[in-house]
């Protein structure tokens, strides 16, 4: 079922498109890696402001961080599937991307138990370990992420 679903997309218009275009891989491609800075970067940036302490600033900080990884994410929803549509059925199969799918997804989910469990933390004048938990795993693992994506190529 699996196979087949990455054969199809493959042999779609996108993956077709994404092919046989001389410019759009290209400029997916580097959507994907201006996607992946604004995102990571700004998680990181929090994430480091957490991790030292500076709870207040990281509080100052997030709307627009969250602003910037938005923008981020936004930008690596509409360039990933371009560039995975060009071989699915090699990017499906290779475990480094899975791994990097494994790691964004828990990365996503370290975020939702962050914001879930630490949302009332904003009140408090001191961080709170949970806080300093969840930051050093999510710059870690979004680190990995990075890591696992610009290592496809290479397996």
């Amino acid at each position: 079922m699996w196979d087949s679903f990455l054969q199809g997309l493959e042999f779609s218009r996108l993956g077709f498109a994404a092919r046989g275009s001389v410019w759009l891989y290209p400029l997916a491609n580097l959507a994907h890696v201006v996607g992946a800075t604004l995102l990571v970067g700004a998680i990181l940036v929090f994430d480091l402001l957490l991790l030292r302490r500076r709870f207040h600033m990281a509080t100052a900080i997030a709307p627009t961080a969250l602003g910037v990884a938005a923008t981020g994410l936004i930008l690596l929803l509409l360039s990933g599937p371009v560039m995975f549509s060009a071989e699915a059925t090699a990017f499906g199969q290779n475990p480094v991307f899975l791994a990097k799918m494994a790691f964004i997804a828990a990365g996503f989910t370290n975020l939702g138990l962050y914001h879930w469990g630490e949302r009332r933390a904003v009140l408090q004048p001191a961080v709170p370990a949970n806080a300093r938990y969840h930051a050093a795993f999510s710059a870690g693992i979004w680190i990995l992420a990075v890591l696992a994506g610009r290592s496809i190529a290479y397996v």
